[in-house]
């Protein structure tokens, strides 16, 4: 059930990342017809800008994001030895190397991973997560968040919200492009009304497939580090108990929106949803999450 779940939620992340590349293309290539008469000019350009974005994007270091969340560093064991000596642990099974440390000055528990791969990774965990987790469920979190680390999600998640920015920069441009009066002029008597039409509200509906997108990527990632955090630990009990504790958490004080996938869990809160607002989470519920694991 681990491996099967494990390869389910694989396959899934495949098909999400290549629905986001078919995305762009669309985009461009609308782009590209209603402002140069050429689709394939602009998937082009849509291709060149998403790869301008990565590289900017990919090259920003950690300290950028844990400056954002207010996350100091640790340097030894003697500092914080539960988290040290856990966090040594749990990369040691992952077989990626002692990521660094940080610790974020706020009540409420949880935890993440970035980086640009597991040679430049980092993680951090609350002061609210080190005071109410015991041994077993630091480890679950943290094979959690090594999970992460050791399958690239930290890589994978800066694609996707490169590969975002790219989208909203091609739809600022036909925006701007077209409000400025620089739509094609296109006299001839075969002009496909209809492929102008559909170019339009692709463009306009790009920005909520891309979030869609980005947010369907990221909940899939969680629950595949759940079940890596149980393959690293061999223990699915201690990961339990520990999601269990987080649902009864308080939002954070200074949570950085633009951080909020990174978590564990939903840093702002838990809220409950009606049905079409899931599709704007940036993690599966708690409740589905738990759900999982005991089915292991």
């Amino acid at each position: 059930m681990l491996y099967q779940q494990i390869a389910r939620n694989k396959r899934k992340t495949i098909v999400v990342m290549f629905g986001f590349f078919i995305l762009v293309a669309l985009i461009g290539a609308a782009v590209g017809y209603l402002f140069a008469g050429s689709t394939v000019g602009g998937i082009v350009i849509a291709a060149v800008i998403a790869l301008i974005y990565m590289v900017v994007i990919i090259g920003q270091s950690t300290d950028v994001v844990m400056n954002m969340n207010n996350a100091r560093e640790i340097h030894s064991a003697q500092e914080a030895p539960a988290l040290w000596h856990v966090v040594e642990d749990m990369a040691m099974v992952a077989q990626v190397p002692m990521p660094r440390v940080f610790i974020i000055d706020d009540p409420s528990p949880n935890a993440f991973a970035t980086g640009n791969n597991p040679e430049h990774a980092a993680v951090a965990a609350t002061s609210g997560l080190l005071a109410m987790m015991n041994r077993e469920e630091l480890e679950g979190v943290m094979g959690h968040e090594m999970s992460h680390v050791r399958n690239y999600d930290i890589r994978l998640q800066t694609i996707a919200l490169a590969l975002s920015a790219a989208i909203s920069a091609l739809v600022n441009f036909a925006g701007n492009f077209w409000w400025f009066g620089g739509s094609r002029d296109d006299d001839d008597d075969g002009v496909n009304v209809f492929a102008i039409i559909g170019s339009i509200l692709l463009i306009v509906l790009a920005p909520l497939a891309a979030t869609i997108a980005q947010m369907a990527l990221s909940r899939n990632r969680e629950y595949l580090a759940d079940a890596g955090s149980v393959e690293l630990t061999r223990n699915p009990h201690g990961m339990i108990s520990a999601l269990e504790k987080l649902k009864g958490a308080q939002p954070m004080k200074n949570v950085n929106p633009s951080s909020s996938a990174l978590y564990i869990s939903d840093p702002e809160l838990n809220r409950k949803h009606r049905w079409y607002e899931n599709l704007f989470d940036t993690h599966p519920p708690l409740d589905a999450r738990i759900k999982r694991l005991k089915e292991m």
